[in-house]
């Protein structure tokens, strides 16, 4: 089983950064895809970003390429999303999830995904 727990949202001004970190205290022994979304209240959930197990290949989506960093600590069974020059449209709830394919394209493309952590932007 997956059983992820994010953390490190709050509220930030836009230009600044946040780091997000989720830790999965599930089976560890499966060399799972873990990625991060974002749902803002009233939308669809959006991908943010991928990394596999590794950690050698990444993906992004278009609106965050260049500002927000996936990366992964498997010693710490943890993933990490880096978030600098945050803009407004940034905010929502941040989850992660796994998933057993790769490459990963969509929400949908991964398992459940947790409750997530607040990121809000504004001044």
């Amino acid at each position: 089983q997956v059983q992820l727990v994010e953390s490190g949202g709050g509220l930030v001004q836009p230009g600044g950064s946040l780091r997000l970190s989720c830790v999965d205290s599930g089976d560890s022994s499966m060399h799972y895809v873990k990625g991060w979304s974002r749902q803002a209240p009233g939308k669809e959930r959006e991908f943010v970003a991928a990394i596999s197990w590794g950690g050698v290949s990444t993906l992004y989506a278009d609106a965050v390429k260049g500002r927000f960093t996936i990366s992964r600590d498997n010693d710490k069974n943890t993933v990490y999303l880096q978030m600098n020059n945050l803009k407004p449209d940034d905010t929502g709830i941040y989850s992660c999830a796994a998933s057993s394919q790769w490459p990963v394209r969509r929400p949908a493309d991964f398992g459940s995904w947790g409750q997530g952590t607040q990121v809000t932007v504004s001044s």
